[in-house]
């Protein structure tokens, strides 16, 4: 396994080496707290009858803001997975877009409406949609990264998915290719620790997603998931080596979901309430929101104003999403092919 290189690596008190400015560092802050609440609120107005299912990513929100950042938005190509809010609105997709996608609504960006939540599409930023099959995205991201290096542009493409994902073919052959190719690619893993149910001990007898990345000759490194700035640094290098030619990376991200697997999902059938009360001690919001105030960037007068803001604005883009119109019954025959 290929691992970043000593020269680059950096602790959580040397951010300022990473390039990052005050202003992009409070950025990452308010998108993580963002992510996080918006979320939640899913769960409610779930809970409440308003919304029909969620499936969301509580947990993963370093593993993702820390990647999202390190990317040029609607410039680089994105092959999310159903957990990926974080990155989603990192990259640029505002709340009142989420919320149109979870309740259906016809200007709901991802689908008009007419597929389930947390299929994020978005062609201004280049958001490109999954099906619902897992692993999949890995194989159109690849063939975006193949055509991207064939037309000499300067872009990457990046994909996402959890751990249970690979141990689908599709995976695997994606790897395969994107290294035989030297394609401008990045996988990213987020390991959870679940493939919804099960553990991961008994999907792999290895103990790293990135330890397979030596069997197709590619570079794979292991990050803390739940540090923001570990996982930044990582996917800024990796981001860099593809933009370089230098073919493409298998990043796995160890994290944490602290919610059920969805809405529908009883997680108390296979973790105990102790596990799930340990990994909320490495909340990876908490934890970055505890290093900006002991560096000084961050008061927690600011912290408090900044969860305000971002609950009003949750609060106006659910009421404005809620009232917006549902789809016809003939928009189930849009996007489904070209049309003129």
């Amino acid at each position: 396994m290929t691992t970043v290189p000593e020269k680059q690596r950096l602790s959580e008190g040397a951010a300022a080496h990473h390039g990052l400015s005050e202003a992009q560092l409070l950025d990452m802050h308010y998108k993580m707290v963002l992510a996080r609440r918006l979320q939640d609120r899913c769960y409610i107005l779930q809970r409440q009858g308003r919304a029909a299912f969620v499936i969301s990513g509580q947990g993963h929100e370093a593993a993702q803001v820390g990647t999202a950042a390190a990317l040029r938005a609607g410039v680089d190509w994105v092959f999310p997975y159903y957990r990926s809010h974080a990155a989603c609105l990192t990259l640029g997709v505002t709340p009142r877009e989420m919320f149109l996608n979870l309740f259906a609504k016809r200007a709901d960006p991802a689908s008009g409406g007419i597929q389930m939540p947390s299929h994020w599409s978005y062609k201004r930023l280049k958001i490109v949609s999954g099906s619902s099959p897992v692993a999949t995205q890995t194989l159109h991201a690849v063939g975006v990264a193949l055509a991207i290096k064939r037309r000499g542009e300067d872009a990457i493409a990046i994909t996402y998915l959890g751990e249970g994902s690979t141990s689908q073919g599709d995976f695997h052959e994606a790897l395969n290719f994107a290294s035989i190719h030297k394609l401008p690619v990045i996988f990213v893993v987020e390991n959870n620790g679940y493939a919804i149910s099960e553990p991961t001990w008994k999907e792999m007898a290895i103990e790293n997603v990135s330890d397979r990345a030596a069997a197709y000759g590619m570079k794979g490194a292991t990050v803390d998931g739940n540090d923001l700035l570990a996982v930044y640094q990582t996917a800024h290098w990796a981001i860099d080596e593809a933009r370089r030619g230098h073919g493409p990376t298998l990043l796995e991200a160890k994290t944490y979901r602290i919610v059920p697997h969805s809405s529908d999902d009883d997680d108390r059938r296979y973790r105990t309430r102790k596990e799930v009360e340990e990994w909320a001690k490495r909340d990876p919001v908490d934890r970055y929101e505890r290093y900006l105030l002991e560096q000084k960037i961050l008061t927690r007068e600011e912290a408090e104003k900044v969860r305000q803001r971002i609950d009003e604005e949750i609060a106006e883009a659910v009421a404005w999403a809620e009232q917006q119109p549902d789809p016809e019954p003939g928009d189930m025959f849009k996007h489904q092919y070209a049309e003129s």
